[in-house]
């Protein structure tokens, strides 16, 4: 049976956004609307160290000021909320128990820097590190259900994983050699951002994942535990990463000028556009 579009906003509220958030959050509603779809936001707040509240209700403010509109979400509900990812840990503990009871995770107990990777979305200069393995158990094996433990998925090589991307074509990995083991939980009881986006994808039923090219890696990952769930695979587009004018990619991490920033300079929504615009021809 054919499926309507569905496709997603998905910011983290660990700081303002920028024009690089809103170059990804635009394509996506652009295409959203392209397919006479439904847009969902979803608002990606599981580093609770990080994430402020704050935040949130200023990513909303910025993308309604860009003209940006969804059918769904924490501010305007919907048929699969809650829309914010601190209130569906159930359904993050229930995929991990499925996990759990097929042998394709184990317990880690791997460094806290390895284990706090893992947490929110990771980049490309600081992708989650090759796995060791000094943790994995020679044969798969049944644990018994702990959440107050690190839990990484068990991978089994050499497992030629593809898709065919949006805007960058066919990709193509093979885990077990181009990543390793990866951490689908923390001992502090919270999912890793691998899990947490791959269960909210599919159970909000999105069938398409638009999002930044640095999140490529991210996107075989999440794949191979689509797959362990049993749900379907949405398709995916990477859209460009952009840079300021020394060519170093826009970041929260590196203070890039923010949306409510460039409001307060007088930059109108259509004057954003075309710095977007500007900067991913450069």
């Amino acid at each position: 049976m054919h499926k309507s579009y569905r496709g997603r906003l998905a910011p983290s509220p660990t700081g303002l956004l920028h024009a690089g958030h809103a170059a990804t959050f635009l394509r996506a509603a652009e295409i959203a609307k392209r397919h006479s779809g439904t847009l969902i936001y979803r608002n990606d707040d599981l580093d609770f160290t990080r994430c402020k509240p704050h935040f949130h209700e200023a990513a909303i403010q910025d993308l309604r000021w860009l003209g940006l509109s969804w059918q769904e979400g924490p501010d305007v509900g919907g048929a699969f909320s809650p829309y914010s990812q601190s209130e569906r840990r159930f359904l993050y503990l229930t995929a991990l128990d499925v996990l759990r009871k097929a042998a394709l995770i184990y317990p880690c107990m791997c460094s806290r820097r390895d284990v706090a990777s893992a947490l929110s979305a990771p980049h490309a200069i600081d992708d989650e590190p090759f796995y060791s393995g000094s943790c994995r158990p020679v044969a798969a094996v049944v644990f018994e259900h702990n959440p107050l433990l690190n839990w990484r998925f068990r991978i089994s090589p050499p497992e030629h994983i593809e898709f065919k991307d949006g805007r960058l074509g066919k990709q193509c990995a093979v885990a077990g050699k181009d990543f390793g083991d990866f951490l689908v939980w923390r001992k502090d009881g919270v999912p890793s951002y691998q899990l947490a986006c791959a269960v909210d994808d599919a159970l909000m039923e999105i069938t398409e994942v638009v999002r930044g090219e640095d999140l490529v890696a991210s996107t075989f990952r999440q794949i191979l535990l689509f797959r362990a769930l049993g749900y379907d695979v949405p398709a995916f587009y990477h859209t460009p990463l952009l840079t300021d004018s020394t060519g170093k990619r826009l970041a929260k991490r590196n203070d890039a000028i923010s949306l409510q920033t460039l409001r307060e300079q007088g930059y109108s929504p259509d004057a954003i556009r075309v710095l977007i615009n500007e900067r991913l021809q450069t």
